[in-house]
């Protein structure tokens, strides 16, 4: 049915009148059924999934995150207002309502831009924003205003993916630049202890909460001296305050078994992340640092609060920004992990350190697979000279 329908309609995209919107079309048509046209000369590599596909196979990932993240709005609206009663319906229902808007937001002004450009330079239109799309708003705080959301949406499309040529050509994740930009533009809508509940009700649903009222992270609690009132079991499952999509570690790890069971992501950048945090962390833990709380926190806390367990499976691997060789992956998601903890331990300022370090990372992405290339090559001229 699909195909019929886009049957009809291709002359009048590509002849008829409309013909100026073609790439409109055509993004449409890729985006819904898989294309038949193949290469007609020279050496290709074909494979049963394209990019189309892969984005939307990180999409299916990133659901258990958004859906655990739309409960656990309307889990600390409720709890806040003292409503221990509500039901699981009633709280995901408000996390729903307040998350949808942020989501078609972030859809319309990232793809609108990407489809004006596409437009413009007569080119297709790039899949890459399926996966910024959804990424964005999951990694901002709840109580991040929607006018706020759509301008570092358009910042980033911009001046962080256009510029450089458009998808596969950008050399910072997306996604985090869109965070980058709101943090450092807008620090009192990114941090503090008053956004990460939401305080108003939407159609009916939630709780009206004080315009005082706040509510720390336990990298917050930490970062200020404070003891952290979330047990382990909660930061297992994401019951504690934070960015939409991170808080939960079960969740997320069901989106890394999907994107490791379909090679789309690199278990070597994954699993070196995680191995650079623990190491460093054990490091701090082992200098006992007497008026540094976030120096003492042990290795295993530090793994599973903020957005580290977020960033390592789903920004540090992304194929774009991060290494390319085998080799270059490890050392790579090693110093992600390392420099993340670092920036929250000697950092107080700015407890949260993922974002700055994948950032960090990804300007030197390049550099690393530079250096595994030419070992290669001289390895093989060695071993040709040798014979």
């Amino acid at each position: 049915m699909l195909k019929k329908l886009f049957d009809s309609l291709r002359p009048t995209f590509t002849e008829g009148k409309l013909s100026a919107f073609r790439s409109v079309f055509d993004g449409f048509e890729t985006f819904a059924l898989v294309p038949d046209t193949t290469s007609k000369c020279g050496v290709s590599v074909h494979d049963s999934i394209d990019s189309k596909r892969i984005m939307s196979m990180v999409v299916i990932a990133l659901m258990p995150a958004l859906l655990f993240g739309m409960y656990n709005i309307g889990y600390w609206n409720a709890q806040a207002a003292g409503a221990t009663d509500a039901s699981f319906l009633e709280m995901f229902s408000f996390g729903l309502a307040v998350m949808l808007p942020k989501i078609i937001v972030s859809y319309l002004v990232g793809l609108g831009i990407e489809f004006i450009v596409a437009q413009w330079k007569h080119e297709e239109i790039q899949e890459g924003y399926l996966v910024s799309g959804m990424l964005i708003p999951m990694i901002v705080p709840v109580g991040t205003p929607l006018w706020m959301l759509a301008v570092a949406v358009a910042f980033s499309v911009i001046f962080a993916k256009e510029i450089f040529g458009g998808t596969g050509m950008n050399i910072f994740n997306p996604a985090l630049v869109a965070r980058a930009f709101l943090f450092f533009a807008y620090p009192t809508k990114m941090s503090g202890d008053s956004v990460w509940v939401t305080k108003d009700s939407f159609f009916g649903l939630g709780h009206q909460l004080p315009d005082t009222f706040t509510m720390a992270t336990p990298l917050g609690q930490a970062a200020a001296g404070q003891p952290i009132s979330t047990d382990l079991t909660s930061m297992f499952t994401g019951l504690m305050p934070g960015s939409i999509g991170e808080t939960s570690v079960i969740a997320i790890m069901i989106g890394a078994a999907i994107l490791l069971w379909s090679g789309i992501a690199s278990w070597r950048t994954m699993i070196s992340v995680f191995v650079g945090g623990a190491l460093t962390a054990m490091l701090f833990n082992s200098v006992g640092a007497a008026d540094n709380a976030v120096a003492q926190l042990p290795w295993y806390e530090h793994l599973v609060l903020g957005g580290f367990c977020f960033g390592a499976v789903f920004m540090a691997t992304d194929p774009v920004t991060s290494c390319r060789t085998e080799k270059g992956k490890y050392i790579y998601g090693f110093i992600i992990g390392a420099l993340a903890i670092v920036i929250r331990v000697l950092n107080p300022g700015y407890p949260e350190g993922m974002m700055l370090a994948i950032l960090f990372m990804n300007m030197f992405a390049p550099l690393i697979d530079y250096f595994f290339v030419n070992s290669n090559i001289n390895r093989r001229l060695a071993r040709a000279n040798n014979k």
